[in-house]
């Protein structure tokens, strides 16, 4: 290129510098404030209840009802040792950790193989399983109870830890598929079958390939299912009827309602903080995943 011609194309400095700005108008303020606003009560909402309740998991039940929004006299950890010695809440949190931790590992396993084998490949009738996993997403899990009841007897599996870690699997499933769908299906198609080139089987390229760059995926979906999992309720006061195989959420209620009247509060609004730490936990360490994932699902 010769030195006039780059003298034609200089770009000028002072029109460089004119670049188009987006003035906020007053509607934008105004909504941007109430979003705030609103955001500002709901956390309120949410953080005041956790707050209380740990402060009430350091008071005798007297001091709950003399001042239950006042500092304990004395901070100790009693009502902790109460609910988890006293009250066994020991071997639930096991039990909780063993079926949450195997069911998690198995749907995230088979979530992930099922949503790229969809995405990727032209399977005969494979638009009628993606559908009918979408349709398991409506179902309601409290008609399955007594089907799952009687299947779970047959198989001999009823109240034990892996008939629940398998019914845990199958209402996660459609979940997780729908949600690594469209993660799979995104990716670019020229590094599969630039992997292919290099002699790598279908299996390596899953797990070696494909499977990482859906990291934000896998991530955010683990903790949605993490949540949903081990807070559930419902399936494991139907099925699993064995107090030696009591989940947290079991423990919780039955500690509520064997006490009667006479329930303490202290060691009661201890369990409850031993119960959601964990999930606290996991989500303060993969939030930044989690929000990843989101950012990325929206810019594509």
């Amino acid at each position: 290129m010769s030195l006039d011609t780059r003298a034609a194309v200089t770009v000028d400095p002072k029109a460089a510098k004119r670049t188009p700005t987006t003035k906020s108008t007053n509607s934008d303020k105004v909504v941007g404030g109430i979003s705030h606003v609103v955001l500002a009560i709901w956390s309120l909402i949410v953080i005041l209840p956790m707050l209380w309740t740990l402060l009430g998991s350091f008071k005798t039940t007297k001091e709950i009802f003399k001042s239950p929004f006042g500092l304990p006299a004395n901070w100790n950890f009693d009502n902790y040792v109460n609910a988890w010695v006293k009250n066994n809440f020991g071997p639930m949190f096991l039990n909780t950790v063993i079926v949450v931790g195997c069911a998690l590992i198995l749907v995230m396993l088979l979530g992930a193989m099922c949503a790229y084998v969809l995405a990727r490949f032209s399977v005969p009738g494979s638009r009628v399983i993606y559908y009918l996993m979408l349709a398991g997403l409506t179902f309601p899990p409290f008609l399955a109870i007594v089907p799952l009841f009687f299947i779970l007897q047959g198989m001999g599996l009823l109240n034990t830890l892996p008939g629940l870690i398998i019914t845990y699997v199958a209402f996660a499933l459609p979940f997780t598929v729908f949600f690594l769908f469209s993660f799979f299906k995104s990716l670019p198609y020229e590094i599969q079958e630039a992997a292919y080139v290099d002699g790598a089987s279908e299996w390596r390229t899953f797990f070696q390939v494909m499977l990482p760059m859906a990291k934000p995926g896998l991530a955010a979906v683990a903790i949605m299912n993490f949540l949903g999992l081990w807070n559930q309720f419902l399936l494991p006061i139907s099925l699993n009827t064995n107090q030696d195989n009591y989940v947290l959420s079991q423990g919780m209620a039955s500690f509520a309602s064997s006490a009667g009247y006479q329930v303490d509060f202290g060691a009661m609004f201890a369990a409850v903080i031993i119960t959601i730490v964990p999930v606290l936990i996991v989500y303060i360490l993969f939030q930044r995943q989690l929000q990843g994932s989101v950012s990325q699902g929206t810019s594509k």
